[in-house]
């Protein structure tokens, strides 16, 4: 009974409970000695001031008990004890003790025969995940030395494979270097894709032919006209758009450089973006537009789904970057294929001159005179 007082004493008294070995033995011998479970009704009158008795060598076992769970104990009499008076100091020192020192952890007893055990279960976190089974992996950090070597390595296989005496070999090398350059470029050009704004509704003017011939002669005997190089269309392209209109009726778009069909491309973007009509396409790759009859002149007069100048000439140099490595990539494909095709057709005639009876005749003549 006393090693049960000093196990009931530590609850109440502290946050940190010691469990002693000698008080469990104690406790797992009363248990046998007592089934009916009577003698530990007496005591739960034990106050936490009993002392412990020391019988044989000390030797305690610490953890952090939570005042907020009671220990899971596998004991049906323990459970019965448990029911008076496991929470009648509960109330008292949940006032004192501050929320931090709280654990989730639980101790189970297990009686064995003669040995009692205890185990104690491992903290979880919020999640429902035990904190130890997170295992985080550290980036190692490559030193200055280290990267040159790696560099150094890449250049001698590269410079192993465009000297090797095998023409497949340097081919192939070529054309993998060739496709990772065309998906690079393809990667940096979707950064330049511009969402299409939803197309306003607006009526369109029908001109007569009387009209369009009118217009057609006056846009070819004015001056204004506009620029479209190598950016192609973009928000400042419809910006002097509208700023010649302000005091001319039609505008001259003139496209250079322009690859054959490109022009009705340009036609088609710059009539979405600037609401004009198109008069007339030029085989010189100019186009006449018209502002229309009731034109007014809008406040944003650079669309917000276009690129700027600077983006604009960006775009233009990897288009021209790729096209010229698909062709490179064209070229080298072609340059692999011929080599397949000597390299089959040189087999077959060597086949053919071996099979031959001259060749077998000529053989058994040399191989006579090295006998003699």
């Amino acid at each position: 009974m006393f090693a049960i007082g000093s196990i009931r004493g530590s609850i109440i008294v502290g946050l940190k409970t010691t469990i002693r070995r000698e008080s469990l033995v104690w406790y797992s011998f009363l248990v046998q000695k007592e089934p009916n479970g009577s003698s530990f009704l007496q005591v739960t009158s034990v106050t936490p001031s009993l002392d412990y008795i020391p019988f044989v060598h000390l030797r305690s076992y610490g953890t952090a008990l939570p005042f907020q769970e009671t220990p899971n104990v596998s004991s049906p009499y323990f459970l019965r004890t448990q029911r008076f008076n496991a929470f009648a100091g509960h109330s008292f020192l949940a006032n004192q003790i501050h929320g931090r020192f709280m654990s989730s952890a639980s101790i189970e007893l297990k009686t064995d025969s003669t040995v009692v055990r205890f185990s104690i279960s491992k903290q979880h976190d919020k999640n429902g995940s035990s904190e130890k089974g997170k295992k985080t992996t550290k980036r190692v950090k490559m030193s200055r030395k280290a990267k040159l070597n790696e560099l150094r390595f890449y250049r001698l296989k590269a410079k192993k494979k465009m000297n090797s005496p095998n023409p497949e070999v340097r081919i192939r090398y070529k054309l993998e270097k060739a496709k990772r350059k065309e998906a690079w470029l393809i990667e940096k050009l979707r950064k330049f894709e511009v969402p299409k704004m939803p197309a306003e509704t607006y009526d369109p003017e029908i001109l007569t032919e009387e009209e369009k011939h009118y217009l057609k002669r006056t846009g070819e005997k004015k001056k204004n006209f506009i620029l479209v190089g190598r950016r192609g269309v973009f928000g400042g392209v419809v910006l002097n758009m509208h700023l010649h209109w302000k005091k001319h009726e039609t505008v001259k778009v003139i496209c250079k450089p322009c690859k054959p069909g490109q022009i009705h491309e340009y036609a088609e973007e710059l009539t979405r973006l600037s609401k004009g009509i198109v008069i007339d396409i030029k085989p010189n790759n100019t186009i006449i537009f018209y502002r229309g009859k009731n034109y007014v002149q809008p406040e944003v007069m650079s669309p917000q789904d276009t690129l700027s100048k600077q983006k604009a000439l960006e775009k233009y140099r990897y288009e021209q970057s790729l096209e010229h490595t698909s062709h490179f990539i064209e070229k080298l494909e072609n340059e692999l294929q011929e080599y397949h095709d000597h390299v089959a057709r040189y087999k077959k005639e060597k086949e053919a001159h071996d099979s031959s009876p001259l060749s077998t005749k000529n053989g058994n003549l040399s191989n006579s005179r090295i006998k003699s």
